[in-house]
């Protein structure tokens, strides 16, 4: 797994990096597997105080793997629907949004605390393109990250925002250019580590207590919605 997803820890800093780039990013079954397990595994880590998602250029992450959605023999259950979001932490993650950030790319990040974009990352779902509803919490998150209408706007016409209009719309907490975003990301996690780590996982717990508890309902409901519908001819 280490030459599709890259680990490196220095200074409690790890920077997790999805480097699948032939493919956009997009995460396999394994791939999947790895990032939640790895997640929990630096949480419970004293070396890794603050984590770093991105990918390898061009894009951040397409999402589910494709191949997989037009295999017979894939089992569904083992990619969706999620009753919780695609990871959770207690430590931050910053997602490093490096580019394309597409469907189920734009859940993955959205699971992410702090969301830092390149002036080259675009944001898109496009579920409805492509006859699936979310299963990875779009409905819960977008609409809490922009307001109900933008989500619904971005949900049923799947065109994609660029970073600028992420920024102003809240989707992101920064725009910077894309030479200076893992600097501005790692800026940011030092920030994280100078400060006292038994306060930083009580407040990512608070968070994500929080956030559980005001969006179990709509995790019901987006995992009832879940089917596969055949696009229309």
């Amino acid at each position: 797994m280490s030459f599709l997803i890259k680990v490196e820890t220095a200074d409690f800093i790890t920077t997790i990096t999805i480097n699948r780039p032939e493919k956009r990013n997009a995460l396999n079954r394994e791939m999947r597997d790895f990032i939640k397990k790895e997640i929990t595994r630096l949480n419970q880590s004293d070396k890794t105080k603050v984590i770093i998602l991105t990918g390898t250029d061009p894009a951040f992450s397409a999402g589910v793997d494709f191949s997989e959605l037009n295999d017979p023999a894939t089992n569904f259950s083992e990619i969706g629907p999620l009753s919780a979001p695609f990871f959770t932490s207690n430590i931050p993650v910053i997602g490093a949004i490096n580019g394309a950030a597409y469907t189920g790319g734009l859940e993955l990040a959205l699971s992410c605390s702090v969301l830092i974009a390149s002036e080259k990352a675009v944001f898109a779902d496009t579920h409805a393109k492509m006859g699936m509803m979310p299963g990875w919490g779009m409905s819960v998150h977008l609409p809490i990250a922009i307001g109900q209408y933008r989500a619904q706007q971005m949900m049923t016409t799947c065109q994609p925002i660029a970073a600028k209009l992420a920024y102003e719309w809240g989707l992101v907490s920064e725009v910077v250019s894309h030479e200076d975003l893992m600097k501005r990301a790692r800026q940011v996690a030092s920030a994280v580590t100078q400060q006292d780590i038994s306060v930083i996982r009580k407040v990512g717990s608070l968070f994500n207590k929080n956030r559980s508890e005001r969006d179990k309902e709509a995790w019901v409901n987006e995992q009832a919605a879940f089917i596969k519908i055949e696009p229309d001819k």
